[in-house]
């Protein structure tokens, strides 16, 4: 396959980040600048916010990405930019500044599906891996490969298969086979974290606090998912469709059977005045009933995400799991799909921490297919928040 040097550029969300990648196969640079900081007071992305941040990073993120891959602009085979799913104001900034960069340097200009990118950042760590430790072989799996996709605004399951186009180019192909109906994963733990007066991102936070607590000491029952839920068409439903809105109430009822309130304003307080708080920062403000509720919860998120998943994989003849996204660096979930998928006798496959959240080699790693099969963008396109894969 020809060598193309891809520049791809994320800002769907909170993150501006700018990557070089080389053949969809070997990393050249990974720059990120993270927003967390900057919404941590509101507990929460704001997304007016999130696309100001954009705008002042978007530039020097760039040149910090060819300066540490030792690129320049005209060295770069093809631009790749996220056009969606996202926040659509912060998908402007990066498609506007991939389309000028584009025309000014003459060069392809490749459209992104996030949750595409983040499949592919599994990809793109798992050929790298393989290309160190033995040189000349290719990544091996098997197809399809299910592929769980779950992170603060999202959490699907897709079915993928590769195929071949008109010009022998092998391409993937995604069936959505679940989605949550309500709340993401990544998005309970963030509102329970901050119902608990955890502080923001919560996922972090819940992942390290809840190994100091009894994660069997509150019972939370399995989701029930009604028909037609949310608007979701009866025909679009399936039995691995997820929910979370349902635990999160869970959590709200048990803090006010347990008179919880006055313990969360108390940590609340504490938090505002710590600078940058962290797990080491908010333990000691943390109860015992406070770590086993928080342990208990990512128990109950954890185990409907592993069952949904290997419950689909048995129904569709799936060998091969991808479990990529923001949640996907949390450590219980990766433990148990690493032992459940084993028992199954599933091979399963992470992107590193690093890779997990978002960034832009995943949408380098992405373009690189679509470069090959001059899948490139018009200049008409723009960003699509709610874009589908």
């Amino acid at each position: 396959m020809p060598d193309a040097c891809i520049l791809g550029i994320e800002s769907s969300c909170d993150e501006t980040a700018a990557a070089v990648v080389s053949s969809g196969e070997r990393l050249l640079s990974n720059v990120v600048s993270s927003q967390i900081a900057t919404h941590q007071p509101y507990g929460g992305v704001v997304p007016e916010i999130a696309s100001r941040e954009h705008l002042r990073a978007i530039v020097p993120v760039v040149r910090q990405a060819l300066e540490q891959a030792g690129k320049t602009f005209d060295s770069l085979d093809a631009i790749a930019v996220t056009q969606g799913p996202g926040l659509a104001g912060a998908l402007l900034v990066g498609i506007s500044y991939a389309k000028a960069l584009a025309f000014a340097l003459d060069k392809p200009l490749i459209t992104v599906n996030h949750l595409e990118g983040h499949i592919h950042a599994v990809l793109l760590e798992q050929r790298q891996k393989t290309a160190a430790e033995r040189p000349g072989e290719k990544f091996q799996f098997e197809f399809p490969v299910l592929a769980l996709v779950v992170s603060g605004g999202h959490t699907h399951l897709f079915l993928t298969q590769e195929q071949m186009n008109a010009e022998n180019q092998a391409t993937w192909r995604y069936q959505n086979i679940g989605r949550t109906r309500d709340d993401a994963a990544g998005e309970a733990f963030d509102k329970v974290a901050k119902l608990l007066g955890l502080g923001y991102p919560g996922g972090p936070v819940i992942d390290a606090l809840s190994r100091y607590g009894n994660a069997r000491a509150v019972k939370f029952g399995p989701a029930q998912i009604k028909h037609s839920n949310r608007g979701v068409a009866r025909d679009q439903q399936t039995p691995f469709d997820f929910s979370f809105s349902g635990i999160k109430t869970a959590v709200l009822r048990y803090v006010e059977l347990e008179g919880m309130r006055p313990a969360i304003a108390a940590r609340q307080q504490a938090l505002a005045k710590i600078a940058k708080p962290n797990a080491e920062n908010i333990r000691p403000l943390c109860d015992q009933k406070t770590l086993d509720l928080v342990a208990s919860f990512q128990y109950s998120v954890v185990e409907d995400l592993v069952a949904k998943t290997l419950e689909a994989a048995d129904a569709r003849n799936v060998r091969t799991l991808f479990v990529t996204g923001g949640v996907a660096a949390n450590s219980e979930l990766r433990a148990r799909f690493e032992r459940e998928a084993e028992r199954a006798g599933l091979a399963v496959y992470f992107p590193s921490r690093k890779l997990s959240t978002d960034n832009a080699a995943m949408i380098a790693a992405a373009a690189y297919p679509k470069f090959m099969a001059r899948d490139f963008a018009d200049a008409e396109f723009s960003a699509e928040a709610s874009l589908k894969l």
